[in-house]
C-alpha cells in the first residue's frame, strides 16, 4: 500500500506524521501501534483537522470527532440500533468500504465504489413498513451486499437470510445473460448466537459439494457476525480487524469507543458519526423510537421463551405421569394383575 507524502513535525523528542491518505485502516495498524496512546490521539486529531478524512463539505464530521475527545459516560445509541447501523454506513462511505473491505478480506486499493442502493431518505418515518433498515449494497459494480443488524433471535434467521440472498441474487436486467448476474453476498450482524451447538464469531456459508466439497460458485455467499462471541475471533478476524468493528458496534461507553477506534482513523470515522447523529435532534427522535420497538420487540420474544418454557415444562412433566402411570400397570401384569380385565 502507497502511504504517500509525508510531513514530518519534530515535537522536542517526540516525532508525530501526518499522512495524507483517502483511507486509513487495518493495513495502518502496525504503523500507529508504535506510537503511545495520547500521540495516536494527537495523530488522529491532526488527521482530521488537517483534512485527512474529507467526509463532506462542512466541517460537521471533524467537528463532531473535536467534540468526542471530550465525552464520557454512557452511549445511549450504539450501532446494534440498526437505525444507527444504517444512517451510519448511508452517510459515511469510508465507513462502509472499511467494513465491508474487512468482511471480505480486501485491500482498501481493491474497493472501487460502494453504493447504498436503499438509503433512508429525510423524512421518512422508520416504523413505515416500507422503510427498510438493512443496508443494501452496490459493490464495485458487481456485487451485491445486504448487511444487516439484528439484535433479537425471532428464530427465522437461516431463513431469512436465505431468502434476502436468493432476492438480491434476481438481478439480471433486461438484455443481459445469466453469466452477468451480480454475486450476492449476505452478511447479517447477530446479536445472539445462531447455532449454539457449534458457536462461531465470524462465518461465511458458500454452496459447494457435500462430497468433495469443491465450491458450486462463488457468487452466493451467506455470513454471520456473532456479536455476542468476540472471544471465538481467530487470528485470520484479528488480523483483519473484524473483532473490532463487533466491539464498536456493541461499545456502551464513550470512553471505550475512543479505546476501540484509536488505531484505525476509519473506526474513528464512525465513531464521530455516532456521536454526531446522537446530537442531531430529528435523527435522536427516530433512534429512540427505534430503541422502544426494539425494547418491545425483546420483551415479545422473552414472552414466547417464557411461554414455550412452560410448554415444554408440561410437556415434561405429562409425559414423566404417563411413564409412571406405564411402570405401575407393567408392575400389576408381572404379578398376574390385569387392570384392563373387568370383575
Amino acid at each position: 500500500m502507497s502511504f504517500g507524502k509525508r510531513h514530518w513535525i519534530d515535537n522536542r523528542q517526540d516525532i508525530i506524521f501526518f499522512l495524507h491518505l483517502p483511507l486509513l485502516s487495518c493495513y495502518d495498524t502496525p504503523i500507529l501501534s508504535d506510537l503511545p496512546f495520547g500521540k495516536r490521539s494527537l495523530f488522529y486529531n491532526s488527521y482530521f483537522m488537517s483534512g485527512g478524512i474529507s467526509m463532506s463539505k462542512n466541517n460537521s464530521h471533524r467537528d463532531a470527532y473535536q467534540l468526542l475527545q471530550s465525552v464520557t459516560g454512557p452511549i445511549r445509541f450504539n450501532m446494534t440500533n440498526d437505525f444507527m447501523f444504517k444512517t451510519v454506513l448511508q452517510r459515511n462511505n469510508h465507513v462502509l468500504i472499511g467494513l465491508i473491505a474487512s468482511l471480505l478480506h480486501l485491500k482498501p486499493e481493491d474497493v472501487k465504489t460502494a453504493t447504498v442502493t436503499n438509503p433512508i431518505r429525510p423524512g421518512d418515518a422508520i416504523n413505515d413498513k416500507t422503510v427498510i433498515l438493512d443496508v443494501n449494497v452496490l459493490f464495485n459494480n458487481d456485487t451485491v451486499i445486504d448487511l444487516e443488524m439484528q439484535v433479537v433471535n425471532q428464530s427465522n434467521w437461516v431463513d431469512r437470510s436465505s431468502y434476502y440472498l436468493c432476492r438480491n441474487f434476481s438481478n439480471l436486467q433486461k438484455r443481459e445473460g445469466y453469466t452477468d448476474v451480480k454475486a450476492a453476498y449476505q452478511i447479517g450482524f447477530l446479536d445472539f448466537t445462531l447455532f449454539p451447538d457449534a458457536p462461531e464469531f465470524y462465518a461465511t456459508n458458500l454452496f459447494m459439494n457435500r462430497k468433495t466439497h469443491k465450491i458450486y460458485t462463488d457468487k452466493l455467499s451467506i455470513s454471520v457476525v456473532d456479536l455476542t462471541r468476540i472471544d471465538l475471533a481467530t487470528e485470520e478476524d484479528l488480523r483483519y480487524e473484524i473483532d473490532k468493528w463487533a466491539k464498536l458496534f456493541k461499545v456502551t461507553t464513550w470512553e471505550d469507543l475512543k479505546m476501540i477506534t484509536a488505531t484505525n482513523s476509519v473506526l474513528a470515522e464512525a465513531g464521530a458519526a455516532i456521536y454526531e447523529i446522537s446530537e442531531e435532534e430529528h435523527l435522536r427522535q427516530q433512534l429512540e423510537a427505534r430503541e422502544d420497538a426494539l425494547r418491545t420487540e425483546r420483551d415479545v420474544q422473552k414472552q414466547f421463551e417464557r411461554v414455550e418454557k412452560e410448554r415444554d415444562a408440561a410437556i415434561a412433566e405429562r409425559d414423566a405421569a404417563v411413564a409412571k402411570l406405564d411402570a405401575a400397570m407393567a408392575l400389576l401384569k408381572k404379578n398376574g394383575i390385569d387392570p384392563a380385565e373387568k370383575e
